[in-house]
């Protein structure tokens, strides 16, 4: 990599981190805590994001859903009267604060709540940018593999909160719990890690109860 392309990616994230910046705090101002959603394709993201919105026992809701193309999700979370906008961006693996600054102004923050911020399924690049959120929510499943966090270490590193969804599949998938833990206590020694099933509810309760001591 030549130092004109370390110079460009230094100018990319800088900026994107400032307007990240302002995102917050204009949230912060509307009494609204984001959360940055992040997951491979598959793992349940938009499952989830139903069950929380649930749980949260009438505390507002807003979703940003971020897809490479598609609105199948938001189309999902409309019908059930979440307030809901779209992002696709035709082949860009992740969000940014330019993609979510600019959709916040079609997303009518009228009362304080919860911003959930569904990025791309990736477990690379979502990490890597912030987009103005308070913290970042990582899903996993048992599906995926024990392995996840000693091949994507930098989601593990960055989430505030795991979740290990799909844990109804557990009785059939050769998944090690503690293999699992171990790889990511040594990049994350303090988020939380919680098993849940978006098919049975298991475990949305404790993540509810966490989000809304953290807003």
């Amino acid at each position: 990599m030549s130092n004109k392309d370390v110079e460009i990616m230094e100018n990319i994230y800088s900026e994107n981190d400032r307007i990240a910046e302002r995102i917050q705090k204009s949230l912060h101002e509307q009494g609204i805590y984001a959360i940055n959603v992040m997951g491979a394709p598959g793992v349940g993201k938009t499952s989830s994001l139903i069950k929380l919105i649930k749980g949260l026992n009438g505390v507002k809701a807003y979703v940003i859903e971020g897809d490479i193309e598609s609105d199948i999700d938001t189309k999902k979370l409309k019908a059930l009267d979440i307030e809901t906008v779209q992002i696709n961006t035709g082949g860009a693996c992740h969000l940014d604060g330019i993609l979510i600054e600019n959709t916040l102004n079609d997303l009518g923050l009228n009362e304080p709540g919860v911003l959930f911020i569904e990025n791309i399924g990736n477990l690379v690049c979502p990490a890597e940018f912030n987009i103005g959120e308070n913290c970042k929510m990582l899903i996993t499943t048992v599906a995926e593999g024990d392995d996840k966090p000693y091949k994507y270490p930098l989601a593990f590193e960055k989430a505030a909160i795991i979740l290990l969804n799909k844990i109804d599949l557990l009785p059939y998938l050769d998944f090690d719990m503690d293999y699992y833990i171990r790889g990511i206590r040594v990049l994350n020694p303090n988020a939380p890690i919680i098993k849940v099933s978006a098919k049975t509810g298991a475990g949305f309760d404790e993540v509810c109860e966490w989000i809304q001591s953290r807003m």
